[in-house]
């Protein structure tokens, strides 16, 4: 089959054309900045000569948007919800032009639209959507427009002979340099893994290889559609979410940080600290009910597998 991914050079876009390439499928990435056979130039906002790659196409997962690893400043926030939502409104524009349309559009979304709970966790029928929650810093409720405004964006094209399907994702862990299971596991190694802001708060996680499953088991399954949670069953808090971590990886202390510490490293990392204090209580409903099978439910054995592929071999 071929895919198309829009902003398919990140981190997840990498894992998912490792996955897909060794899988047989032709893979056409579209980028803002194409370095090489296999990608195609596009802008992400406006219909260009990029549309005829989506014409013709079987799959498109566009996982274009501006990196949420920095600091939630109003500038970075305005360019978080403008690059997620003109980039569907112009791969739906795409679609809906193409003579021969695609089958399935898989849209990264995010586990972020949930809201900060410790009580329950969030599936896609009785989870609770964020953005009114007492007790958090106002602009969390802003990612949470972020999300929805990115959902909105691919349920209002007009695709009728494409199915329409919103990933929504946890953070995709892998061995690569740069993702976010390798700044976590330097924070560990440095003695920094310990419980953050009392470490009650869930972390949901999806390990790589699992979520490329995911993605071609919704290819595949023509009845589903809407919002999925791509997310392993196995959410934990975030104290014993490090402690395996730091388990898996040989390092036998993690100091603690309270939430001004965090928000000091946070500065430092130009990153922010929703990524560390929002309990993402997520788990993938609809993905068990449809019969799929994780590889790596549970965080202690992915963390051991992915430290291993980080020494066994180069990851690129």
């Amino acid at each position: 089959m071929k895919f198309v991914m829009p902003g398919g050079t990140g981190q997840v876009g990498t894992v998912l054309k490792r996955a897909l390439s060794a899988a047989g499928h032709d893979v056409v990435v579209l980028s803002r900045r194409p370095a090489g056979p296999g990608e195609a130039h596009w802008d992400g906002e406006t219909l260009g000569p990029w549309a005829a790659e989506i014409d013709g196409s079987d799959v498109v997962v566009n996982l274009a948007g501006r990196s949420v690893n920095c600091r939630y400043t109003p500038a970075n926030l305005r360019q978080m919800m403008d690059s997620r939502v003109h980039s569907a409104r112009v791969v739906g524009e795409a679609i809906a032009a193409a003579a021969r349309p695609p089958r399935v559009w898989l849209q990264m979304s995010t586990a972020t639209v949930y809201a900060h709970r410790f009580d329950a966790p969030n599936d896609e029928t009785t989870g609770v959507i964020g953005g009114t929650e007492p007790g958090v810093p106002g602009y969390w409720g802003y990612s949470v427009d972020i999300a929805k405004a990115w959902e909105r964006a691919q349920e209002s094209a007009d695709t009728p002979h494409t199915r329409k399907v919103a990933l929504r994702a946890a953070m995709v862990m892998s061995p690569d340099r740069g993702g976010v299971f390798d700044v976590l596991l330097r924070l560990a190694r440095l003695g920094l893994g310990g419980p953050v802001g009392g470490g009650a708060q869930y972390m949901s996680w999806i390990h790589d290889e699992d979520f490329a499953r995911a993605v071609e088991f919704l290819v595949a399954r023509g009845d589903i559609e809407g919002p999925v949670n791509l997310a392993a069953p196995g959410p934990l808090p975030q104290r014993a979410f490090m402690r395996a971590l730091r388990t898996a990886g040989g390092v036998p202390v993690g100091l603690p940080a309270t939430r001004w510490m965090a928000e000091i490293g946070a500065f430092v990392l130009r990153s922010d600290t929703e990524l560390l204090l929002k309990s993402r209580r997520v788990v993938p409903g609809r993905l068990l009910e449809a019969g799929f099978a994780f590889a790596r439910p549970e965080w202690p054995a992915a963390a051991d597998d992915l430290v291993r592929r980080r020494h066994g071999r180069a990851v690129r």
